[in-house]
């Protein structure tokens, strides 16, 4: 077995230090670094069995950063490309899409809630913002459906 690399140790550390990664983004990151063949897995393992790396960490710290701006499909697209558990990501995103409601309604009212009072009466100027508020959603993980009811319910407000 190939012993861990102090220079990779080292450097994976310095990233850890500055936020949660999951064990495939670190070999992403130092696959370049990587002197000996084997070395990065063996430096990984060390790091992984001394609890510096935790794929339940990540998952809290993406969630955590993530979900005030963010939907569900979004969060759960970044949580994969980390390489985490298909069933973690499951059931993390299962508990997301219960608040994504109220968390694409907190969102729409940040960004759009100053231009809804101002209100234009024509149907055309409506329909375009009705658009560009529906595409504003899509683009940070938000169903249709949730973001079918968030505007139904800005619809509604007087």
């Amino acid at each position: 077995m190939v012993a861990p690399d102090v220079e990779l140790k080292n450097r994976a550390l310095r990233l850890l230090s500055g936020r949660e990664y999951s064990r495939l983004e670190l070999e992403r990151k130092l696959a370049g670094f990587e002197k000996a063949p084997g070395a990065l897995a063996a430096t990984l393992d060390a790091l992984q069995a001394k609890g510096f790396i935790s794929e339940q960490r990540v998952l809290e710290s993406v969630i955590n950063r993530r979900a005030a701006k963010l939907g569900s499909m979004r969060i759960k697209q970044e949580l994969q490309a980390k390489g985490l558990d298909a069933q973690a990501i499951a059931a993390a995103v299962r508990v997301l899409r219960a608040s994504d409601l109220e968390r694409a309604a907190q969102v729409w009212r940040k960004r759009f809630a100053s231009v809804a009072h101002q209100g234009d009466a024509s149907p055309a100027a409506s329909a375009a913002d009705r658009s560009r508020q529906m595409r504003f959603l899509a683009t940070r993980g938000f169903t249709t459906e949730t973001i079918r009811r968030v505007l139904e319910q800005t619809d509604d407000d007087p």
